[in-house]
């Protein structure tokens, strides 16, 4: 067999994850079954499994059936303790995957009505993050994100309400769900008060849709990154565009796939976007619903696309990069990542 670097040792920053989708399978299933939650049968299949469900989320009937199951396992968090529970075991399995940087998304507007109110269930969240930081040393911060199948005005809350705590952790604000719905032009007021407040804009787009979401994106909301982005590889002139910016891409391989935006691994256009100078951030999305985390993302750049040890090197240094780590922690990642890359192979 032939010698190769462990991935899980690869010094690295995770940019792209959702909160709920963030859970092990087993926390899941042992809290629905706390608070008597019955589960849809194709997600209980797929937690005890260990295969992911079958999802194509190209039409909307498939993005529908994806929102059940997701809302399924996010009402299996009732209390704070379910909170803090959550993301402890979320760095956990960061640290296992070599992450040493955590930038975790979530719309807190989801966990209000169970943890007392918007402003409450935030500083839930917040209060777990900082848990979590001290118990396991992995460094969390958390970018609170706006849901584009709900109204302009909602986003402008959140922004406001992002801002407020940039103090305690929340460093960006982003948009998410279905990009087909709701244009990034009508979320631009949310997005400028999240800038003018000092925060990171990282709105979805170029994953459902195509290049045009990623150009809305960058023109509508100033994007300093792009969850996905992937469509841009069908676009020339946006691809340079992106990598004279320097614009990440937060690219989820392995969730790109599930959902059907690419029938393969080996579809995913990581060599294009690579190679044309697009800043990359592997990210693994929602693992529970799509069954990897985060060193799997590189295993899939290894194995589907041939990239070499130094590319991936370079992969873990671009993540790095587009974090909002500080300087002094960015510094020791990025010597990590050289020092992995001088290791012997195993």
């Amino acid at each position: 067999m032939e010698r190769v670097r462990d991935l899980s040792l690869l010094p690295k920053a995770h940019l792209h994850l959702h909160f709920t989708g963030s859970m092990r399978p087993a926390t899941v299933l042992e809290l629905a079954d706390k608070y008597g939650v019955r589960l849809p049968e194709a997600l209980t299949d797929a937690l005890t499994s260990g295969e992911p469900p079958s999802l194509r989320a190209t039409d909307e009937r498939g993005w529908f059936r994806f929102q059940r199951l997701y809302d399924a396992a996010r009402s299996c968090l009732r209390e704070p303790e379910d909170i803090q529970r959550l993301v402890r075991e979320a760095a956990e399995e960061d640290l296992k995957d070599g992450s040493s940087w955590l930038e975790i998304q979530v719309d807190p507007t989801s966990y209000a009505p169970r943890l007392g109110g918007l402003i409450p269930a935030l500083e839930v969240i917040l209060d777990a993050v900082d848990s979590a930081r001290r118990d396991t040393g992995l460094g969390i911060r958390v970018l609170v994100a706006a849901n584009r199948m709900k109204h302009h005005l909602d986003a402008r809350t959140l922004a406001r309400l992002a801002v407020r705590y940039a103090d305690r952790g929340v460093i960006g604000f982003g948009l998410s769900n279905d990009e087909r719905r709701g244009m990034a032009r009508d979320f631009d007021r949310a997005f400028a008060i999240a800038r003018e407040g000092g925060l990171l804009s990282a709105p979805h787009g170029g994953e459902l849709s195509g290049p045009a979401s990623v150009r809305d994106c960058l023109d509508d909301l100033e994007a300093d990154r792009i969850g996905h982005g992937v469509r841009a590889a069908e676009d020339p002139r946006l691809l340079q565009r992106l990598a004279d910016r320097q614009i990440t891409c937060e690219v989820c391989p392995a969730s790109n796939v599930a959902l059907g935006v690419y029938e393969k691994p080996g579809d995913v256009p990581l060599r294009k976007l690579f190679d044309a100078g697009v800043p990359l951030a592997l990210g693994a999305d929602d693992p529970l619903l799509f069954g990897s985390r985060l060193a799997a993302q590189y295993e899939i750049a290894r194995e589907h696309h041939g990239f070499t040890d130094a590319e991936l090197a370079e992969l873990a240094r671009q993540s790095v990069r587009g974090s909002t780590a500080p300087e002094a922690v960015r510094a020791e990642l990025l010597a990590g990542v050289d020092r992995w890359l001088t290791a012997p192979m195993r």
